[in-house]
């Protein structure tokens, strides 16, 4: 900012502005540039917060009910791991923990550490930290990992009257986390991790 360049969001293609008030737009792409996006730690921690608030009644509710003859079973994400486990699948089972357990998790206490860091105006670690918001954003794609299991699932096990498989509330709650935690990296503007940084090095050369 300093430096009076911007980075275009779309193609990450570095442009100085006609003027400094009205940043316009990518000459390469069209993408709209912004110094700074507006509001990005109020949203991000707005979205955060919704997510973290879904995550219990993803793991509480149950995300499969499979209905046969005789009886009717709900599983959760953590006893479909245990179920896994139990009958040999164990590779499959710690799959499904990392995917739909760990990971939203990490995610949403990795940006909650992002965000209160820059909050505070931490200068230590900004490349850890650029390091960190990047691979939050790489791996929210892969979370949704439980929700095609139950999809698939759901479309094979279809043999009323004798068995049929239906997904739970759970599930509902677990994609609104997954997609949650998503947009919440994607409004976070990683740019606020460095600023901090350069307003000391500005204190300092005044």
């Amino acid at each position: 900012m300093r430096a009076g360049i911007l980075c275009c969001p779309g193609c990450t293609l570095l442009t100085r502005p006609a003027a400094r008030g009205v940043p316009g737009y990518c000459p390469r792409c069209g993408a709209r540039l912004e110094w700074r996006r507006a509001h990005a730690i109020q949203r991000t921690w707005a979205l955060l917060i919704a997510a973290a608030i879904l995550y219990v009644p993803a793991n509480l509710l149950p995300v499969l009910t499979t209905n046969t003859l005789t009886s009717s079973t709900s599983d959760t994400i953590l006893s479909g791991v245990l179920l896994l486990y139990d009958t040999g699948s164990w590779p499959l089972a710690l799959i499904v923990l990392v995917a739909s357990v760990l990971i939203p998790m990490g995610k949403i206490l990795a940006l909650s550490y992002v965000l209160v860091s820059v909050q505070r105006g931490s200068v230590d670690g900004n490349r850890q930290r650029t390091r960190l918001y990047r691979t939050i954003e790489f791996i929210g794609r892969w979370s949704m990992l439980d929700v095609f299991v139950d999809t698939f699932v759901v479309a094979l096990v279809q043999l009323s009257p004798l068995m049929s498989v239906d997904p739970g509330p759970g599930v509902v709650y677990f994609m609104a986390v997954v997609v949650l935690t998503m947009f919440a990296a994607r409004s976070f503007d990683p740019r606020l991790i460095w600023d901090a940084d350069d307003e000391r090095g500005l204190t300092r050369g005044a």
